[in-house]
């Protein structure tokens, strides 16, 4: 069993800074992916940023240059820093965790960019 659990959400207005946590617990693999998702009311959860064990990064192109993913692999931690958010960057993020053909998911933290 895997467990996620995400913080550092909140309000924050354009143009600032916030950090996101994720800490998974559990039967962890080695090798696996970690990453950021979110969803905006009425829209379809939609991908972030996610980073494997070894480092690579992918990211959406709305955050290209903003936001940062990174991770601490003995602390099987993830973090997110969003720098210049937007209002439209406001939305529920969720943290994921991928090994192999599994897939965790936390329960999500909101973030409110204000104008």
């Amino acid at each position: 069993q895997v467990q996620l659990v995400e913080s550092g959400g909140g309000l924050v207005q354009a143009g600032g800074s916030l950090r996101l946590s994720c800490a998974a617990s559990g039967n962890i693999f080695s090798f696996r992916v970690m990453g950021w998702y979110r969803q905006a009311p009425g829209k379809q959860r939609e991908l972030v940023a996610t980073i494997t064990s070894s480092g690579t990064t992918n990211y959406a192109d709305s955050v290209k240059g903003r936001f940062t993913i990174s991770r601490d692999n003995p602390k099987n931690t993830v973090y997110l820093q969003m720098n210049s958010p937007k209002p439209e960057d406001t939305a529920v993020y969720y943290c994921n965790l991928a090994m192999g053909i599994y897939s965790y998911w936390g329960r999500g933290t909101q973030v409110t960019v204000s104008s």
